[in-house]
């Protein structure tokens, strides 16, 4: 018995080779040849990964020696030449982090201070960058400028004003002063972020949402905003960072009842004649965990956010 043949417009068609003959899958289609990569493309793709490593382990060393500190008994830490790989292994300094009270006091009121400063600074910012992208009025790109102009002069110049203000109002040692100035820092990049996301909104949505009866208010909070979702993560995730990491204004500003991590941290490990290397490093492990979650969970919205202002539509 033969097989069969299907006649075309352009003659018989030709018979499908054999399921076991060599280069064809199990099904019977003959597989498709892998195109062959060039010498060149293998060096540069071989020196693009490399590139990626070096980096990478840059930027990990860090994270491992502090790792390697905190699980090194005290008087280890301390050899020369240093060891990569401790021979004792204790978690004693990460037992007396779980058991110290104020560190924990600390950490929430990091939270607290941070999670405020994040959500102002993108409400702010979103009304801000909103009215500097769709709105033109007198005085507009001068106050864009002077925006951006902030951003110019070192923060800690103006600790000393920002300092005699508060001490005028009766703020210091408290939650507002350490949000406010906070939020006049990360305030001036998060408006800029936003007003590249809101340009990449088309007027034209926006004047449909005109013609349908929508108020400005409205469109803005049910249109414009969800698609600004991930633009103004972004800017929360950076506010965040921004507030949970200061430590000049957060000793300066706050008291014993509002102290931060970071200056609480040195306060606790650094003295005046001796510094807990090993505790500190263990609690400094800790105290990112929650920075390192945030990013873990929100990277996606934080690359979109970032990108999403890159092209005006």
């Amino acid at each position: 018995m033969t097989t069969a043949q299907f006649t075309t417009a352009d003659g018989p068609s030709p018979k499908a080779p054999p399921a076991g003959a060599p280069g064809t899958p199990a099904g019977g289609r003959p597989r498709t040849p892998r195109p062959r990569r060039r010498p060149d493309q293998v060096r540069s793709s071989v020196a693009a990964w490399a590139a990626v490593g070096v980096i990478g382990l840059f930027g990990l060393l860090p994270m491992y020696w502090m790792l390697v500190t905190a699980l090194s008994p005290p008087g280890q830490a301390f050899r020369f030449p240093p060891r990569f790989f401790p021979t004792e292994i204790t978690f004693a300094h990460f037992k007396a982090f779980a058991e110290n009270e104020k560190l924990f006091d600390y950490m929430v009121n990091s939270v607290i201070v941070a999670g405020v400063t994040a959500v102002l600074s993108v409400v702010v910012s979103t009304y801000m960058g909103y009215s500097f992208s769709k709105f033109r009025y007198r005085g507009r790109k001068s106050l864009m400028n002077f925006v951006l102009a902030s951003q110019m002069f070192p923060q800690a110049l103006l600790l000393i004003t920002l300092y005699a203000v508060f001490r005028q109002f009766d703020l210091l040692g408290t939650y507002t002063a350490l949000i406010l100035s906070f939020t006049t820092f990360t305030m001036p990049l998060c408006v800029w972020m936003l007003k590249g996301i809101f340009d990449t909104v088309p007027d034209a949505l926006l004047e449909a949402a005109a013609i349908d009866g929508a108020s400005r208010w409205r469109t803005l909070h049910s249109i414009v905003a969800p698609l600004a979702a991930p633009g103004m993560i972004a800017a929360g995730l950076f506010a965040f960072v921004r507030g949970w990491n200061d430590f000049i204004f957060a000793l300066t500003l706050s008291g014993d009842d509002t102290m931060t991590l970071p200056p609480g941290l040195v306060n606790t490990y650094l003295g005046e004649f001796q510094t807990a290397w090993p505790a500190l490093m263990a609690a400094s492990l800790i105290v990112s965990v929650p920075v390192v979650v945030a990013f873990m969970f929100l990277q996606r919205y934080l690359v979109g956010g970032l990108t999403a202002g890159a092209v005006k539509s």
